[in-house]
């Protein structure tokens, strides 16, 4: 069956035709077509622009497109000077068909990247190959769907000396995956930059958003949601695609690892009609993932739920969400200026992608003081560092302080793969490293007995050869009690990260730290992963 496109340029030729004065061929009607490849070379066929349609011994045929030379047509009548030559007009798309029957195009097979060895040369240059072979929109969502299935947070394409070094993160670890010439690259990054809405020519950092769902020449088709950050470097524009996942189910409170007294004290505080909730920790260390789990549990016909994002990562049904670019023309915009603008809207639940600024925390603050649930981000350490910038920003202000209700820090480390983990016992060293984070634990935790201990580290497979499976999270919930607020509210004494963080362990929090430990004790992770996350 014809498609409309095809049907309309068809039409559009043969109009062309007649103002021309040539006589016109629908070749979507000749089935099937004749090959003659005794008359022109397929290189012939492809500089010349004419493909012979018919021919017998005392006549050939030739079909052109409006973009054939005159001079062509001249040469060809010269060349066949024994036959008697004549021209009709094709359609481009129809001359395609001739050039694809002549020279069919090398099929081109996707395969699956497979990381099974720690480095796999062979795998790097059959997805170079692949990449080299396929046009610039293929080869975006070819990696893209070849992340989401790894399980990939991020794509990384950077320039180097002699070529581009395409990488994924993978559990938080970085893998090299393909190298492309630049020849290729300038065509992947034009279709990156189009698609972005960035330019390619700027000597600057840059962001922007793909959304779109690409068919590929497999004739699969690609949802492509990715945040792209961009900055030039010595040898061209390196990008990060982050990778968006859009499988509701993934954001839900009961996956999130929560322990039940953790689990507890979320409810109970997202429950509650107002107050601040804050997650911080650095970039990938999962802050929307929570948030937006915090708000899928609270997603309800009964509330009205507004979200400021840059940019909107997944879109929720029931959630108003607002795009905020925090660069347009040159104009800041910033989310203090939305904040205060969709208070107006009457909302019970408000999300602030990140405070970014003193504006924004004071603005955010006052929204949870005047009967709104506010969840946000935050870039800080540790929930005591982050509740220390607070303190910088509101001063002693206890009214500020009681709208603080919880403050979650996390990090995300790789968990060891149950199929392949090695036991062994620990060094002297590592027991009284653990030990001594052991006996800081809060009065009421049950301390694990560290007598003949064993832990486990990464071991190897064919289909595993780095011995993780996965991530897991390690996190610490401040919540806001009278010894804290006290301590914030101290007008003669210096706000101290250590002191909030020593009056919180009595109250009973977990450090990141104390929570990473117990998780090395109980076999879940390795110690050097958690040196190399937490430090």
């Amino acid at each position: 069956m014809i498609d409309d496109a095809r049907i309309n340029e068809e039409q559009s030729t043969q109009r062309r035709a007649r103002i021309l004065g040539f006589d016109y061929v629908d070749t979507s009607q000749v089935n099937p077509k004749t090959l003659y490849k005794d008359i022109l070379t397929v290189s012939e066929i492809k500089s010349l622009r004419l493909v012979p349609l018919k021919a017998d011994k005392y006549h050939v045929l030739f079909g052109i497109t409006t973009t054939t030379p005159q001079s062509t047509l001249k040469s060809i009548t010269q060349r066949f000077n024994d036959s008697r030559v004549s021209f009709v007009l094709i359609s481009d798309k129809g001359f395609d068909d001739y050039i694809n029957l002549y020279d069919p195009p090398k099929k081109i097979v996707y395969h699956d990247i497979e990381i099974k060895e720690t480095q796999n040369q062979s795998l790097i240059d059959s997805i170079s190959s692949i990449l080299n072979q396929v046009k610039a929109d293929d080869m975006l969502a070819y990696l893209v769907y070849q992340a989401h299935r790894l399980n990939s947070s991020d794509i990384h394409i950077e320039t180097e000396e002699d070529d581009v070094r395409i990488r994924f993160r993978i559990d938080g670890v970085l893998h090299i995956i393909a190298r492309i010439s630049f020849d290729k690259y300038r065509v992947l990054i034009a279709a990156i930059a189009s698609a972005g809405n960035i330019s390619t020519g700027v000597n600057e950092a840059q962001q922007g958003h793909i959304s779109q769902k690409i068919t590929m020449a497999d004739k699969s088709v690609v949802d492509v949601n990715v945040r792209l950050e961009t900055v030039p470097t010595i040898n061209g524009m390196d990008v990060v695609m982050r990778l968006f996942n859009l499988d509701e189910s993934r954001y839900s409170l009961d996956r999130l690892g929560l322990s039940i007294k953790d689990r507890s004290e979320v409810d109970k505080i997202i429950s509650k009609p107002s107050g601040l909730v804050m997650v911080v920790g650095p970039t990938g260390s999962g802050k929307t993932t929570t948030l937006y789990s915090i708000l899928n549990s609270l997603n309800n016909e009964e509330r009205k739920i507004i979200t400021i994002e840059d940019p909107v990562e997944y879109q929720f049904h029931g959630i108003s969400q607002v795009p905020v670019r925090t660069s347009e023309s040159g104009n800041e915009v910033m989310f203090a200026d939305k904040l205060r603008a969709i208070l107006r809207l009457d909302p019970d639940i408000i999300m602030v992608g990140e405070v970014r600024d003193d504006d924004t925390a004071r603005t955010a603050l006052q929204a949870s003081l005047t009967g709104h649930l506010v969840l946000t981000t935050f870039h800080a350490s540790s929930a005591s560092a982050a509740l220390t910038r607070l303190a910088d920003i509101i001063g002693q202000n206890p009214l500020f302080v009681s709208a603080i209700r919880l403050i979650m820090a996390q990090r995300l480390v790789r968990r060891l793969d149950d199929n392949t983990k090695i036991e062994y016992s620990p060094s002297n060293e590592e027991v009284t490293t653990l030990r001594n984070i052991i006996d800081s634990l809060p009065p009421e935790i049950q301390r694990p007995n560290l007598d003949g201990l064993k832990l486990y580290k990464p071991g190897k497979s064919e289909n595993n050869p780095y011995g993780f499976s996965g991530q897991l999270v390690i996190r610490e919930q401040l919540t806001i009690s009278h010894q804290v607020q006290q301590i914030i509210t101290d007008n003669h004494k210096v706000v101290s990260t250590a002191d909030i963080e020593n009056a919180a362990i009595q109250n009973g929090m977990l450090t990141m730290l104390q929570d990473a430990a117990l998780k090395v004790i109980q076999g879940q992770t390795s110690i050097e992963e958690i040196y190399r996350v937490v430090g």
